[in-house]
């Protein structure tokens, strides 16, 4: 189901029925600054369940937390003053943070790591709805694979691999109306509008030294 939007002035209706509907296990996909993504709800275990199935993906750096404020990620991951400047110097923006969670986390997303990845994505349609829902969306990016498209993707062969292969620009959407074609996603928010088909930067923030897990649309180093 595909619902249109404003991105600058979105219907409340549309944002409370598709909060409701993540409530009850739904996966949502939307546009974000970089390209599009898939979105669960972070208290939907059945959402969760169904978000992993749908990616594939063993690595769990390529799942993300979407969240509207930095005041969110203290929820779930430990978070310092240097960390803390970082992040905020960087966001809103293309970048995705590592940072170790907190525990108990681990058990709410059915994750290995004592990590999570975390961003605040420069675009009001996530902001709106995380803001309408109250909580962090768990997410991942779409891909044409997930639609049964053939798209080349290089894949990294072991789980420990310190870099995360970047993601063929022809495997990333462009429109809305391409991703009905992926089974298990209940709803579309669509602007109408044509996404850049990028993806984000991720940092490691777990150890002394911030490691480069991904290049992406965020320049790292910054400057």
């Amino acid at each position: 189901m595909i619902e249109y939007i404003v991105p600058s002035n979105i219907d409340d209706r549309v944002l409370v029925r598709a909060a409701k509907m993540l409530e009850a296990g739904a996966l949502i996909a939307l546009p974000t600054d970089t390209s599009w993504s898939i979105v669960c709800s972070l208290k939907s275990s059945e959402g969760i369940k169904k978000l992993r199935r749908l990616s594939g993906e063993r690595d769990e750096r390529h799942f993300t937390l979407l969240c509207s404020s930095i005041s969110q990620f203290v929820e779930v991951c430990n978070l310092d003053n240097t960390r803390y400047r970082l992040i905020n110097r960087l966001s809103p923006g293309p970048y995705v943070f590592i940072l170790q969670t907190l525990p108990g986390t681990e058990k709410v997303l059915d994750i290995r790591r004592h990590e999570v990845g975390v961003r605040i994505p420069e675009y009001p349609v996530p902001i709106r709805l995380i803001q309408t829902i109250g909580h962090p969306l768990y997410s991942i990016t779409a891909k044409k694979s997930m639609a049964g498209i053939d798209e080349e993707e290089v894949t990294p062969s072991e789980e420990h691999v310190t870099e995360l292969p970047p993601i063929p620009e022809d495997n990333l959407f462009e429109s809305g109306w391409e991703l009905e074609g992926i089974s298990g996603v209940d709803m579309i928010l669509d602007s109408g509008e044509e996404r850049a088909r990028i993806f984000s930067t991720i940092l490691d923030l777990c150890g002394d030294e911030i490691k480069l897990i991904r290049q992406g649309a965020g320049k790292w180093p910054d400057r």
